[in-house]
């Protein structure tokens, strides 16, 4: 049963350039390669993607499809419900991976039902059992995992959540590229300005390095304390949602269930407990530094390094610290 990862671009006032999701679901999908002992392909969709399929080339796959046509230059679900779905049939895979992005949320829920299947969304890790490919996701904002098989016949739909696979994990090698141009009709709908996830300022999922700050601040007097910290370390400043209900921060900078969900090199939580609500929208984050008071907070639970002590201690005593190993 060969694997197929749709890898998304998105030319938001340039080139066409990579969705970083969908390395982490490249990743995902060679690591399926070598425990079911099957082909893997890559795909990619839009106009003007030579270069991108290229790159797609430079790694350890059986085949690279870039999927060009002119009414693929700007997305619409029907152009790429129809492209996607000749794609599969062209090339008879069995289970076809995507990124869990706003674009595939929209589009492949469309995708499964013109087939006659259904899509597991938003997974976050997966393992073979007796040789059949078992999905895990999330419930009830995270508070529960639940195993999803496929029954039927193929081909299986899934969106992977960020940080669910690393991106690092990728193999290099040689992969010949084909060009695919599929039978498309102008869409019905007559797309606008390309939906952000960030609109006022920065897009979380892109940070290498995160500073996140929780109730502990107090007050939004107290914000820059924070704000130093994440300077001195060239980072971006995100929060939990309590402090953006409040307006110390704007939305965009929220992480967790009901904002972003990041996964980037270093993620510090400073004087956040741990809700469950947070957990799922920054636990995929490489390295986890936790600074809590509490030593019990649930924090400590999915931290790599904690701090337990006093926030408008310790975040001082950091900035001076880093300082001096800068200078």
């Amino acid at each position: 049963m060969s694997i197929l990862v749709v890898m998304e671009q998105r030319a938001v006032q340039g080139p066409p350039a990579w969705s970083r999701m969908s390395w982490e679901t490249l990743a995902a999908g060679q690591q399926l390669a070598r425990e079911l002992q099957q082909p893997v392909s890559a795909a990619v969709l839009g106009q003007g993607i030579e270069s991108l399929a290229s790159e797609l080339g430079g790694k350890k796959l059986d085949h690279v499809y870039a999927v060009e046509h002119d009414l693929l230059k700007d997305y619409t679900p029907d152009t790429y419900t129809a492209a996607v779905r000749q794609l599969v049939e062209h090339t008879g895979a069995g289970i076809v991976i995507f990124p869990h992005t706003y674009q595939v949320r929209d589009f492949l829920p469309k995708l499964a039902t013109a087939l006659g299947r259904v899509a597991v969304s938003d997974v976050i890790a997966h393992r073979i059992e007796d040789g059949k490919l078992v999905l895990v996701r999330q419930l009830f904002q995270g508070k529960l995992n639940v195993d999803v098989r496929f029954t039927g016949d193929p081909p299986y739909f899934a969106s992977l959540q960020a940080g669910a696979y690393r991106a690092d994990h990728i193999e290099a090698g040689a992969a010949a590229v084909e060009k695919f141009t599929p039978q498309l009709t102008p869409s019905r709908i007559n797309p606008l300005e390309l939906f952000r996830e960030a609109q006022r300022a920065v897009d979380l999922t892109a940070a290498e390095i995160i500073v996140s700050v929780g109730r502990g601040i107090k007050e939004a007097d107290n914000i820059p304390i924070v704000q130093k910290l994440a300077d001195v370390l060239g980072a971006e400043l995100a929060a939990s949602r309590p402090i953006c209900d409040s307006g110390w921060l704007p939305m965009e900078r929220q992480v967790g269930s009901s904002g972003q969900t990041v996964a980037p090199k270093m993620y510090l939580a400073v004087g956040i407990s741990g809700a469950i609500q947070h957990l799922v929208g920054m636990k995929g984050s490489k390295t986890i530094v936790a600074i809590n008071k509490d030593a019990n907070a649930p924090i400590f639970e999915v931290a790599d390094y904690g701090i337990v002590g006093d926030l408008f201690q310790v975040v001082p005593a950091l900035v001076e610290e880093i300082k001096k190993a800068k200078a």
